[in-house]
């Protein structure tokens, strides 16, 4: 299935692993919410931490005995080779059919990544390991991965990870449609035919979207970026502008071919449900 033209849609929200009871109650309230859209599949985050990942598949177990289907993602940065042959075992021994498998940022304090570097070493793994037992969704970048010294290169290594075994693909959030389909453009001359699928990120808080959006790269336009100051702390402004905002991207996103739309929740049920109400989905 090319990655412009899709025989279905799917489509996809992502949650983090609450740390107290409050969060995880709280959670449970927005999947209920975002049960009832019928999603494709719940994603779960994960960190580079193995003692930190019982969380992850605490949440993905749970979601899949509420009948949902749900998939941990796995980060390989700082783990090594028998600890994640453990967790992968973990996940098939408890049904998980799913993975989002990337290569994670360098915990704090760590000077050295393990024993692999890159997320196509992982997804080359899993493959040895569990052979085709898994459906592996993999991360890419239509502005190109902040550590990316050249497009080429970036192209490069997502080709690796499809190469890998990859199935399927989920990008960074991103406000600039256009950089999606020339992405996809270049993907596919490249060869590459697995489904691409946008990330979305909801605008709820301007000071949070921009902390986010610095360190992972993903840009917001300047005309965005001045509008949503401009709003101060006029919340209801922010929301409202947030909302206009990204809409008409995932819009324009769908009537231009994209196989779904991959909503970054952040444990809230309200955003992504009021754009998917708009969209008429």
């Amino acid at each position: 299935m090319s990655p412009g033209t899709p025989e279905k849609r799917d489509f996809s929200f992502e949650f983090f692993p609450p740390k107290t009871p409050e969060g995880m109650e709280k959670l449970r309230a927005t999947r209920k919410q975002l049960a009832q859209l019928g999603p494709t599949f719940f994603s779960v985050v994960a960190v580079s931490f193995e003692t930190k990942r019982e969380g992850t598949l605490a949440t993905v177990l749970e979601i899949i005995n509420e009948g949902q289907s749900a998939a941990p993602h796995l980060s390989c940065v700082a783990s090594t080779r028998e600890s994640l042959r453990e967790v992968i075992g973990q996940y098939k021994a408890s049904g998980i059919r799913h993975i989002v498998a990337l290569r994670g940022d360098l915990p704090s304090g760590l000077a050295v990544s393990g024993e692999f570097r890159y997320a196509s070493e992982l997804v080359r793994f899993i493959r040895e390991e569990t052979g085709d037992w898994f459906h592996v969704e993999v991360a890419c970048y239509p502005e190109y991965h902040p550590q990316a010294r050249k497009p080429e290169h970036d192209l490069a290594a997502f080709k690796a990870k499809v190469d890998a075994g990859a199935d399927g693909a989920i990008t960074q959030y991103f406000y600039n449609a256009d950089a999606y389909f020339h992405f996809v453009e270049r993907v596919e001359a490249a060869g590459i035919t697995i489904p691409i699928v946008p990330g979305v990120m909801p605008i709820n808080n301007f000071s949070q979207l921009a902390r986010f959006s610095d360190a992972c790269g993903a840009e917001i336009p300047r005309w965005m970026r001045m509008k949503l100051e401009g709003f101060g702390d006029d919340t209801a402004s922010i929301k409202a502008f947030g909302l206009d905002i990204v809409t008409d991207l995932c819009d324009r996103l769908l009537a231009g071919g994209a196989p779904g739309l991959h909503f970054y929740t952040l444990n809230q049920a309200g955003p992504t449900s009021t754009i998917w109400q708009r969209l008429g989905l």
